[in-house]
């Protein structure tokens, strides 16, 4: 089975892994600081949500098999574009940052798998299975980025 925060043993080591950083933390490329990087995955989540509204980014990107080649498959680029929205703001602690970030995981969850979805911005619609990997391998990455 593929990494997907739907499954809770991801999802609690996800977050015991972002518990284990502090916002001292320095990235090992990029410019977001630690306090930054939190907000950016929180937001990540909350616009799959239809929380944080954030405007299309079309390119090729949201083509399939382009778009499930590029989440799942190839590596990611380091310090790629990302849609100013979820760039835009910092959390005020480490502590906070954490806490909203597992809030906005449990919305997530709790919506259940037959919810209704926000498109990613640049990769299109998505289903819950992929929104679910997708979300998995963003947060990864970023803890990646802070050596966790």
């Amino acid at each position: 089975m593929a990494h997907t925060i739907w499954d809770e043993t991801e999802r609690r080591t996800l977050l015991d892994r972002f518990a284990g950083l502090d916002a001292s933390a320095r990235p090992r490329w990029g410019r977001m600081d630690a306090l930054r990087m939190v907000a950016h995955v929180t937001d990540g989540v909350r616009m799959a949500m239809f929380e944080l509204p954030v405007a299309p980014m079309p390119s090729m990107l949201g083509v399939w098999p382009i778009n499930v080649l590029v989440m799942f498959y190839l590596p990611w680029p380091k310090s790629a574009p990302t849609a100013p929205e979820i760039l835009a703001r910092s959390s005020p602690s480490w502590t906070a940052g954490v806490d909203e970030l597992a809030q906005a995981l449990a919305r997530f969850v709790a919506q259940g798998r037959d919810a209704s979805w926000a498109p990613h911005p640049a990769f299109g619609r998505l289903d819950d299975g992929q929104w679910g990997r997708l979300m998995r391998r963003h947060l990864d990455h970023h803890l990646q980025q802070f050596g966790a």
